[in-house]
């Protein structure tokens, strides 16, 4: 186990470097920065002079062992636009990007792992078909249009709960729905996959003749085993959950990092606009880890290939 953990650790180490240094390169060699921080009609003078000042002029290897430093120092600059430190502003939207995702893969997990397995339980059977309608609904649905849809019936008509902002536990409910609800599809079809995939394997069919109950079957056997692949989605998912966040962050105003995203994007906000990319990717690579770590829980036999 030592040594698995070691080696997942190493493998994410460089991985996290490797998203550091291609973020940086990407991030400069799109165009220069200064560009857009300067006004229209500014002259050669004027663009020369803040190039200097934001240290762009120096050699981009120069530019890079810098960035590398302040990393290492947990300083992400300062704000170009809101004069204000990168990580301060980040700090301030990442918890209400968190609680949205948290929420979103509550209902995700919540609704479509149940679901899942049932239609496994009863497939070919009404139930089966009922929940594959459910699911195949909140797979095609867009975000953007679940959520402008819940806004008009459970904010504008029925007047249940808000339609934006971020001004209680009420305020979550909408955006953690229309977040939730193509995470839940994914669930919901790879628990199916992988509970029928465990039910037709010959231990499974030897318990049931010896007497035991199809509900002590999953309980006992079916439901451990079928966790790999759901642990392998969970991962990718919650991902995926903060990515899909700029689109239901800007349809429900909610001010997480989505939102920041936009706004800083549209105000030409450089360093934010790399702040927020480098925490997506390495949020990734950590919840790869997680991953990795989880199966090695569930199945020994991972650690002892490792």
């Amino acid at each position: 186990m030592p040594r698995y953990l070691l080696s997942r650790l190493l493998q994410a180490a460089i991985a996290t470097f490797g998203v550091i240094t291609l973020v940086f390169f990407v991030m400069r060699l799109a165009g220069d920065p200064t560009l857009l921080l300067v006004p229209q009609g500014a002259s050669a003078e004027q663009i020369a002079e803040l190039r200097h000042a934001l240290g762009f002029d120096r050699p981009l290897l120069t530019q890079y062992i810098a960035y590398l430093d302040q990393l290492a120092h947990f300083d992400l600059g300062e704000s170009f636009v809101q004069r204000a430190p990168v990580s301060a502003i980040l700090g301030a939207r990442i918890p209400y990007t968190l609680a949205l995702a948290a929420g979103a893969l509550a209902v995700a997990l919540g609704i479509g792992l149940p679901a899942g397995i049932a239609m496994a339980v009863w497939r070919g059977r009404a139930v089966e078909r009922l929940l594959a309608a459910l699911v195949l609904t909140g797979q095609s649905l867009p975000t953007f249009w679940s959520g402008i849809l819940m806004i008009l019936l459970f904010g504008v008509i029925l007047h249940w709960l808000p339609t934006s902002g971020a001004d209680g536990p009420a305020s979550l409910i909408m955006p953690a729905v229309a977040l939730g609800a193509l995470a839940m599809s994914t669930f919901a079809r790879m628990a199916r996959i992988a509970v029928l995939d465990e039910l037709q394997r010959d231990y499974v069919v030897a318990a049931r003749a010896r007497g035991l109950s199809l509900g002590a079957a999953l309980w006992r056997h079916v439901l451990r085993n079928a966790a790999i692949p759901v642990i392998t989605v969970t991962a990718l998912e919650i991902g995926n959950l903060l990515a899909g966040a700029v689109i239901v962050e800007t349809v429900f105003a909610w001010p997480g990092i989505g939102q920041l995203a936009i706004q800083s994007i549209a105000a030409r906000d450089f360093l934010v606009v790399q702040a927020i990319v480098l925490f997506v990717s390495v949020t990734y690579i950590t919840l790869s880890l997680l991953a990795d770590i989880a199966y090695s829980l569930v199945d020994p036999r991972i650690r002892a290939v490792a």
